[in-house]
């Protein structure tokens, strides 16, 4: 298999982070518009009106557990571990993310919000234990 196919999960990864942005940049101008708040207001995390603190918050999380994904997509680069296996288990873990994002700017259904971020949790901890066993030589 291809080792650089790896790369495209964390090329979607990214295009999400981008579409969060786009959605902050957009809901805080919106909010200053309307009067909700001013632009100073965007110094100080705790000033941030209720329009756009979520979107804020779901940013954040993009860079938290994601960055074991980076790790390990990396890690499976180098050590030629990439496989169908790894390779759907960080499509599936990109899936959760775009999900989680999506929930947490929309509806900010917690226990939708916490079952997505749960399985994309556990999908990066297989993947992680999978690669310990491709270390090992055991698969």
């Amino acid at each position: 298999m291809n080792q650089t196919t790896i790369f495209w999960p964390v090329l979607a990864h990214v295009l999400l982070i981008y579409i969060v942005y786009i959605v902050l940049g957009r809901r805080r101008y919106g909010a200053i518009r309307s009067g909700e708040a001013k632009a100073g207001q965007y110094k100080v995390r705790s000033a941030e009106p209720a329009s756009s603190i979520t979107v804020a918050s779901n940013l954040i999380n993009q860079f938290e557990l994601p960055v074991l994904f980076y790790v390990l997509c990396l890690t499976l680069h180098v050590t030629n571990g990439v496989n169908y296996l790894t390779l759907a288990l960080m499509w599936i873990f990109v899936a959760s993310r775009y999900f989680h994002a999506w929930v947490h700017l929309t509806s900010n259904n917690l226990r939708l919000r916490s079952r997505s971020f749960f399985l994309g949790a556990i999908v990066l901890a297989l993947a992680w234990i999978w690669f310990a066993l491709h270390l090992l030589g055991l698969v």
